[in-house]
């Protein structure tokens, strides 16, 4: 086993938990340290998001040694510590086999080797572990190597590491893309191999491991990774068919549907997962509206509405909650609107700006437009108004509404919604200037 002997000085209340709470194991006889992601951050001279301790004490154990103790994951050992206000994860070391079904082994056993421990983890570069009493990093499996080298490899057979959860080998890629890594040979080709199992993986784990890609430093290589190993035919394979489906080169000189979409990935400049999805599904539906004139040119009739539809599917697949899917699915269906805005009625115009979904709207539009063909009018007319009218931002309280029809004598009837409607239209129009001419207007169209 290799020891690297290296001390780190964070200022982070997290590491300091961490390193207190495996000090205070060392103490008692047991064999603890920090593992996985955090060591790899640490060596990469990041600062770890959250830091997770391996240990050779059983969880009733580390319930006699720290009052504020909660099991979290008792079939596989996995508790919650509290140390100085700091919630951290611990492991009690262990051994997995036999697993049957792609994600659960049918063994697990404890053991106090923590070098046994890290043979069942994934990949490794997450396989280290910092004994913070020794100032070492411990390495038996070549994780401090291939961090140096700049490659994922998993720990031991790659095709039996899969095999045991096919979720590793998204998180493979994942890691590639997060730290700009290339895959391991071998891992690449186990992968390739596997990858037409990820389709039964559940939805929402899918769901969780594409999103962090999608948010994360390089969505497009993330995204161009999965393809390129045939795991995105597995588990999107609605936008592994937007490959190869040509569009015409004056609006689209950057090339096929996927390489469009790819572009925009790659211009995102806020990680937000509802936008990286709208990104991803805007043009979902563009290889079945696609359709070629005499003229030779061709066209994607109603792509956006078939879109729509076809991405609330995807989106119900992957368990996504009702907002996201709400918001998402109004983008993929509005997108093509916002090239007519220098056009629209007042009153229409005042309605989408107004939208709560407008933000994420206008962000996609912009992605679109300087990805493809780079007119970027309707843009700047729509920053322009925003500027000149910031009060836009939201709608008034509608001037006239059925409550005061009916105090004028209205008969409440099927009318009332489009009269409503249709005021209100004009009040945002700047047509009316008073909430009694709007009343009087109202009231005309009953007369």
């Amino acid at each position: 086993m290799r020891r690297l002997k290296r001390k780190f000085e964070l200022h982070e209340p997290g590491f300091n938990a961490a390193v207190s709470a495996a000090l205070r194991l060392r103490e008692h006889g047991f064999a603890a340290g920090l593992v996985g992601g955090s060591v790899r951050d640490l060596l990469l001279g990041k600062v770890p998001s959250d830091f997770d301790l391996v240990t050779s004490a059983k969880p009733e154990e580390l319930a006699q040694l720290f009052a504020d103790f909660r099991a979290v994951g008792a079939s596989f050992g996995v508790s919650l510590i509290g140390v100085g206000g700091v919630s951290l994860e611990v492991a009690t070391a262990r051994e997995e086999r036999n697993y049957l079904d792609g994600r659960h082994p049918e063994l697990v056993r404890y053991t106090a080797d923590l070098e046994c421990d890290v043979q069942r983890r994934d990949f490794t570069i997450n396989a280290l572990w910092y004994d913070p009493a020794e100032g070492e990093v411990c390495d038996c499996v070549g994780g401090i190597d291939d961090l140096e080298r700049g490659v994922v490899r998993t720990v031991g057979d790659a095709g039996r590491r899969f095999n045991e959860d096919y979720l590793r080998m998204l998180r493979a890629v994942r890691f590639a893309a997060r730290l700009r890594f290339e895959l391991f040979p071998e891992t690449r080709r186990a992968i390739q191999a596997l990858a037409p199992k990820a389709a039964g993986l559940a939805g929402e784990r899918i769901n969780a491991e594409v999103t962090r890609m999608l948010t994360g430093p390089d969505p497009a290589r993330a995204v161009r990774m999965l393809f390129d190993t045939g795991l995105l035919a597995a588990v999107l394979p609605e936008v592994a068919a937007l490959d190869g489906v040509e569009q015409p080169p004056e609006f689209h000189p950057e090339g096929d549907v996927l390489t469009h979409t790819l572009l925009m990935l790659s211009h995102m400049a806020c990680a937000d997962a509802n936008l990286a999805w709208s990104v991803l599904l805007h043009d979902i539906s563009k290889p079945e509206a696609r359709t070629v004139g005499g003229d030779g040119r061709a066209r994607f009739y109603a792509h956006e509405s078939m879109g729509a539809e076809l991405a609330g599917k995807i989106l119900d697949r992957l368990h996504f909650s009702s907002a996201d899917r709400d918001s998402i699915t109004q983008a993929v269906r509005n997108h093509m609107r916002f090239a007519s805005v220098r056009d629209m009625r007042a009153a229409k115009l005042r309605k989408l700006i107004a939208d709560p979904n407008f933000p994420l709207e206008l962000e996609l539009h912009r992605l679109d437009c300087i990805s493809c063909h780079g007119l970027m009018e309707c843009f700047v007319f729509l920053l322009d108004r925003l500027a000149a009218e910031p009060e836009h931002r939201r709608l008034p309280e509608p001037w006239v509404r059925g409550r005061d029809l009916v105090a004028a004598g209205v008969k409440p009837g099927p009318r009332f919604k489009t009269v409503l409607e249709e005021v209100f239209e004009l009040q945002l129009a700047g047509e009316l200037s008073t909430p009694e001419e709007a009343l009087e207007t109202a009231l005309e169209r009953f007369r």
